[in-house]
């Protein structure tokens, strides 16, 4: 028995230091320079700005969950979630650098130089903001479009229909 406990004892350090090597590796296959080129580019974009609400909203949620719970210990409740999601705060830095390292696999550093330049031209920060405007404009033009497509398709198929078979579809 002692054999077995010592076997599995190894077995797991083996695999602790295997994982921590894997580590190692994947963060060997971009550079720093990569890096600094992919948050540029993220920064430009401002493609992780939506993260920002993560972690408060789970607080909050955390915070309700649990005053539901325990309705007399409210301020407790409060007190503590925010103490412990003030805590874990720093920790974001990790999906920033997850993010970058996400941008410097997928972009070359060229293209995210490229990228970065032109969301911080006045023009690609004139799309960031008001690309979602037109997008939206966009799909109510195409809505309309359809409309009218599906309506003239209807009459002019019905109209046809009925000289080749004598009868109106409902």
């Amino acid at each position: 028995m002692t054999k077995f406990a010592g076997f599995g004892r190894t077995i797991a350090a083996t695999l602790i230091v295997s994982a921590s090597l894997v580590g190692a590796v994947k963060a060997q296959d971009v550079t720093e320079d990569q890096i600094k080129a992919a948050r540029a580019a993220i920064d430009a974009l401002g493609a992780t700005v939506n993260f920002d609400n993560i972690l408060p909203s789970l607080a909050e949620r955390m915070k309700a969950s649990l005053i539901q719970a325990s309705p007399n210990h409210e301020s407790e409740i409060n007190a503590v979630v925010d103490e412990q999601a003030l805590a874990l705060a720093p920790r974001r830095a990790d999906l920033e650098r997850e993010a970058a390292t996400i941008y410097a696999k997928t972009f070359t550093q060229e293209e995210l130089k490229a990228i970065a330049d032109f969301y911080n031209s006045p023009v690609g920060k004139k799309l960031l903001r008001d690309g979602p405007i037109a997008v939206r404009e966009l799909v109510k033009a195409a809505e309309i479009w359809a409309s009218g497509i599906q309506r003239d398709l209807s009459v002019e198929s019905s109209k046809k229909l009925e000289t080749v078979i004598g009868a109106v579809p409902p």
